[in-house]
């Protein structure tokens, strides 16, 4: 099973990343306020991904359960990051989406 998932768990991993540094990118920045949701957002999305890698790596039964709902916090957090121009945040939002595709083919097959 863990194979058909291979890419899924790259994706999962590379939002792990971009949203992690967006998050942290985004405190750093003059007006956190502004981009409270955002930060929130990116937190939830890495948390939920790095749950999700979880339940792929051991096999879980929910595996295809768990991935739909990170899928919509992908997008959630995807279509939030892409309304800020910074470049983490474009990052993050690619990272995102890509991730959602990739993820959606997995539970499809």
């Amino acid at each position: 099973m863990q194979n058909d998932y291979q890419p899924c768990i790259e994706a999962l991993k590379a939002c792990i990343a971009a949203c992690e540094h967006c998050a942290a990118a985004c405190r750093s920045e003059g007006s956190p306020l502004h981009m409270q949701r955002c930060i929130k957002l990116n937190i939830d999305c890495a948390e939920f991904c790095r749950l999700a890698v979880g339940f792929v790596q051991r096999g879980s039964e929910f595996s295809d359960l768990v991935i739909e709902d990170c899928v919509e916090i992908c997008r959630a957090c995807g279509e939030e990051c892409a309304g800020h121009q910074p470049n983490h945040c474009q990052q993050s939002a690619q990272a995102c989406q890509q991730c959602l595709d990739t993820c959606l083919q997995a539970v499809a097959v």
